[in-house]
């Protein structure tokens, strides 16, 4: 079932044209008068809120071969699934080992209220002597996202970093604990063409039932995904392990300048851009699974400022968080766009940590008739937001 019964039918802000760099064509997004598709209000559980820092757990690390406090350094970024009546939360989790800031590994807890967890001593998702070894090491296992199929298998999609580059890899499990790799999602595509290029943050087109399930849904025969960092890109799949990019048609330019990870593959079809002289100036990232609506594929989205070309008002590096909403025939046809953010950092564990100034948002839920968004701290710890279901 979609969700058009239960969007919200409210949201006070305007919202606007899609923005381009100054040099380029700009690509106009029709104005949604009625203002009634996107996910809003979010309020800030302060009263738990953060609901996750760092831990204890330590474990035998397979290839160091020696205890490690595997979450002791910081915790954030998490996956979330509404299962048998619980919140299940797959979270990143550092130590402080490997390189660039601590290698990373997915960890496991549980809630009944969706606000106080229990943990698994042990992580379930980490670096192994494994075929993928080179690719997560010493990098690490970073921010999941999960959706399920319907028939019993969840599929992580997360991203491997050997320290140099992210890769956009995918996992498969039907009890949330024992994974098994499948390695990079495109790894098929195109002879591997983008297998070892930058790629992460894999946001696969779901339906959110009101039973608190995130079920991966075909659009006209495939599923699809929204990822990268940057700019966003789509990708689709038959069997939600093998994917391939969408490429931009014959004569179709770019919506913006490209920079960055877009410069190596120049060809690729950028659905969600930047916009200069905004908050989502300098990079846009997925946020949790996409949501297939009535109304269209509503993605909540991360964003970073640049206050010389972006909002001035931010400060530097800024991570908030909005939402767009894509055609549900076409996933690669954006329509609608906000013209705000509806989170940014505020709190004293939001502003300051690891990366400073950063809320990103990444697992989203149904729970007790009301939506939770959980999202990272200044990568450094987990807090939770929560809107009624309409």
């Amino acid at each position: 079932m979609k969700l058009s019964s239960i969007i919200p039918l409210f949201i006070a802000a305007a919202l606007t044209v899609t923005g381009c760099q100054s040099n380029q064509k700009k690509v106009a997004v029709k104005v949604d008068t009625t203002n009634n598709w996107a996910i809003l209000p979010f309020t800030k559980l302060d009263s738990v809120n953060p609901v996750l820092g760092p831990g204890r757990g330590n474990f035998i690390d397979p290839i160091l071969k020696t205890k490690v406090l595997w979450e002791s350094k910081d915790v954030f970024n998490p996956a979330i699934v509404n299962r048998g009546g619980k919140i299940w939360m797959l979270y990143r989790a550092q130590d402080s080992t490997g390189k660039p800031a601590g290698t990373s590994r997915i960890g496991l807890a549980v809630s009944t209220d969706a606000t106080h967890f229990v943990r698994k001593p042990t992580p379930v998702l980490y670096p192994d002597k494994d075929d993928y070894q080179k690719l997560e090491w010493q990098g690490g296992c970073e921010d999941p996202r999960v959706v399920e199929d319907g028939r019993g298998t969840y599929y992580m999609t997360y991203t491997a970093f050997d320290g140099t580059t992210a890769r956009l890899l995918i996992a498969t499990s039907t009890d949330l604990i024992n994974w098994k790799k499948h390695g990079s999602v495109f790894a098929k595509a195109d002879s591997g063409k983008y297998a070892g290029k930058w790629s992460k943050s894999g946001s696969i087109v779901s339906t959110y039932k009101k039973s608190g399930k995130v079920i991966a849904t075909k659009i006209n025969g495939k599923y699809w995904m929204y990822w990268g960092d940057t700019q966003i890109w789509a990708a689709t799949s038959t069997d939600l392990i093998n994917w391939t990019p969408v490429k931009m048609q014959a004569g179709e330019k770019p919506p913006v300048k490209l920079r960055s990870q877009a410069l190596n593959m120049p060809e690729l079809k950028i659905t969600l851009p930047t916009r200069e002289g905004k908050f989502d100036s300098d990079l846009v990232e997925s946020g949790p699974p996409a949501i297939l609506t009535d109304r269209g594929i509503v993605l909540i989205y991360n964003s970073r400022n640049v206050p010389s070309f972006g909002d001035k008002t931010l400060a530097e590096g800024t991570y908030a968080a909005s939402q767009a909403l894509f055609d549900k025939n076409d996933p690669t046809k954006l329509i609608k766009r906000l013209d705000h953010y509806f989170m940014k950092p505020e709190k004293p564990y939001e502003r300051s940590g690891q990366v400073n100034q950063v809320c990103f948002v990444e697992g989203l839920a149904i729970f007790d008739n009301h939506w939770y968004l959980y999202y990272g701290t200044a990568d450094s710890k987990i807090a939770v937001a929560t809107s009624a279901v309409k």
